[in-house]
């Protein structure tokens, strides 16, 4: 693979990258968290900032970004809503060009999908996005990661999402799933499923990687999966729904009974985290033997780290 047409591109979802480039950056995530483990340090980064916007409030994002352009010499400038004029006293776009010629590189934190958009067309330099309503692509690389520590490997493998069908992460997990070759099942009531669009572009992809796509709101799904998968009810932005959304998703809490519902004593549980126990996810599950959650949260780094050592130009 020509490693160097990833030079200068930004991530704003998986579905801009194809398979070969995917598996390039996830192969070098895995020699990174390697070099960690064994002390090695470099400089790679060094002489380079990068600018870090944030929106929402983050804990795995915000230090896997910092520490992974950190360690490797980098200069992150952490920037909230409440330090700059983005969105307020200056547009979107001027904010894009000024901190295109001061910074190598953006990672953005927020809402809207289309800011992140704009930041990338006006800045000039690779943007990444740290999660906005409609995606979560660092996330999403780091859980395959996950699953191939796990598997060996995740062509094949059958992950299910179980819980809000609809937000960022189970549509991100849709994208590289499809690219993958990952069998991926989404168990939500029909009031949360995906939307039409994305899914059917993902069924399409799906079926040219051999892989299949399901969306049932049949628990009974979880048969046969190597993995389990859930977030919060409520993403941040909408805690007005809260009960709304609790009272349509209790019935598909994770638990062990669900968890044994796999027949498979191999199957791992999953989250992004942060985890409300109790509600999506049992505590007997998130802190069980089959939870892969912090494995899961600290290869958000190592992934974040190989997104930016491919695009960095």
């Amino acid at each position: 693979m020509d490693t160097t047409k990833l030079k200068g591109r930004s991530l704003l979802t998986w579905l801009d990258y194809g398979e070969e480039e995917i598996r390039f950056i996830l192969n070098t995530a895995k020699e990174l968290k390697k070099e960690r483990r064994g002390g090695e340090a470099r400089q790679r980064f060094k002489g380079k900032s990068l600018a870090l916007l944030f929106e929402k409030r983050s804990t795995r994002t915000r230090c896997a970004f910092e520490t992974a352009f950190g360690e490797e010499g980098g200069h992150p400038v952490f920037l909230s809503i409440d330090d700059i004029q983005l969105g307020a006293k200056e547009s979107v776009e001027d904010t894009a060009v000024v901190l295109g010629r001061m910074f190598d590189a953006i990672q953005f934190r927020g809402f809207k999908h289309t800011t992140l958009e704009t930041l990338a067309v006006y800045s000039g330099v690779p943007v990444y996005n740290g999660l906005t309503d409609s995606f979560h692509p660092t996330q999403v690389l780091a859980d395959l990661m996950t699953i191939e520590e796990n598997f060996g490997t995740a062509r094949g493998k059958t992950l299910c999402f179980v819980g809000d069908g609809r937000n960022n992460v189970a549509r991100s997990l849709m994208v590289i799933c499809a690219k993958m070759g990952v069998h991926f099942t989404i168990i939500t009531p029909p009031a949360l499923n995906p939307d039409p669009g994305l899914t059917a572009l993902c069924t399409d992809m799906a079926e040219r990687a051999g892989a299949e796509l399901r969306i049932t709101p049949d628990l009974g799904g979880v048969a046969g999966a190597d993995a389990l998968y859930t977030d919060v009810w409520a993403s941040m932005g909408e805690e007005a729904k809260r009960e709304e959304r609790a009272a349509l998703l209790r019935p598909y809490q994770v638990n062990q009974a669900l968890m044994d519902r796999t027949g498979r004593e191999d199957a791992v549980f999953l989250h992004c985290l942060p985890a409300v126990k109790g509600e999506e996810v049992a505590a007997e599950v998130i802190d069980g033997p089959q939870s892969r959650v912090w494995d899961e949260a600290e290869n958000r780094k190592h992934t974040i780290k190989a997104v930016m050592l491919a695009t960095l130009p």
